[in-house]
């Protein structure tokens, strides 16, 4: 697999990253949640074929899925491995399942110590702020991360969901390498601004859910298909009648699919690299895979090639999507200035 380098002097990976979240929490997936041997196959898979950056997230499982990660470095993987994780969201006191968000330096020191630990490591290459706390200075979460730098705890500083403004402010205290949020064919709305920002100031995109938590899969049909307790039935754009919407919007992406013998799901992961190119930045999707299948499935992404008319077709999708992507989108730089 090709690789890049994230961000100004940022690590160096393969060009599509692996999203471990499922393994432990949240999507129960159409075909049932992954096992322990299932998602370790996978991390295993995954490497073998140049997939490199794995991110996790101290909130994913509650530490569960730093732990699994960590398993799997322990096996011998840990030079192979560039580290993402993240800190931020924690559990809200009296409201099971709930989450609030915290930035404050104790806390940042804090949450980086519990994440070592739970991935086995010395050093997290890539420690991202998961959301911004807007009660707490920028300068001063920031200046904490910048602190875990100087003192080896991490390598490499990103934001999540941030705003231009916000990556532009976090910049001016120390350099970040990596801005993740949410891109695909139906989630454009970064690139009203934080896209800008990003290219100006030589920070790399790593785009979570570029697959839209399966939507973009072809498999998913109705809220029906989605175990209970499976978060993306609280989601908008899986709800009645925008589902129904939603699903139809994929006859053009099945129509290219059946035209390069590939998958609705490596046609999209194909149009985030050609639109990253549009942009001239350097992007490194990270999608989800719960079976070995899925992970080869979507690294010979990285190789499709979409010509100009291809991504024309494509192109006024996500204006056509039903529905927020969060119910609640003000934690997301789509609905915070």
């Amino acid at each position: 697999m090709r690789r890049v380098t994230l961000g100004t002097n940022g690590p160096e990976v393969g060009v599509q990253g692996l999203g471990c979240m499922g393994m432990n929490e949240f999507y129960g997936e159409i075909r049932g949640t992954a096992t322990r041997a299932e998602s370790l196959a996978v991390m295993s898979r995954a490497l073998e074929l140049g997939v490199t950056l794995f991110d996790t997230a101290d909130a994913y499982g509650l530490g569960a899925n730093e732990e699994l990660l960590g398993s799997f470095l322990k096996l011998g993987h840990r030079d192979q491995v560039v580290t993402a994780t993240k800190f931020g969201l924690v559990p809200a006191v009296g409201t099971p399942g709930r989450r609030r968000i915290r930035g404050d330096a104790a806390y940042v020191r804090q949450a980086c110590e519990a994440s070592l630990r739970r991935l086995g490591v010395e050093t997290i290459d890539l420690y991202y702020m998961h959301r911004r706390d807007i009660h707490i200075p920028i300068e001063e979460t920031v200046g904490a991360m910048a602190e875990l730098v100087a003192a080896g705890k991490i390598r490499y500083l990103g934001m999540s969901e941030a705003t231009a403004a916000e990556l532009r402010a976090a910049t001016a205290v120390h350099p970040i390498a990596v801005l993740q949020s949410e891109w695909s064919l139906f989630s454009r709305d970064i690139e009203d601004g934080p896209v800008q920002a990003a290219r100006e100031l030589g920070v790399a995109l790593v785009p979570y859910s570029p697959l839209g938590r399966g939507l973009l899969t072809g498999f998913f049909r109705s809220t029906d298909d989605l175990p209970a307790g499976d978060l993306r039935r609280s989601h908008p754009r899986f709800m009645g009648r925008n589902a129904r919407i939603n699903v139809a919007l994929l006859a053009p992406v099945r129509s290219l699919a059946r035209a390069h013998a590939a998958t609705p799901a490596q046609i999209a992961l194909a149009w985030v690299q050609h639109r990253a190119d549009s942009w001239g930045l350097t992007v490194v999707p990270v999608p989800g895979s719960q079976v070995v299948r899925e992970v080869e499935e979507n690294a010979a992404a990285a190789d499709l090639k979409l010509n100009a008319e291809e991504l024309a077709a494509l192109e006024p999708l996500a204006a056509r999507v039903a529905g927020d992507r969060y119910a609640d989108m003000s934690h997301t730089s789509a609905r915070r200035t």
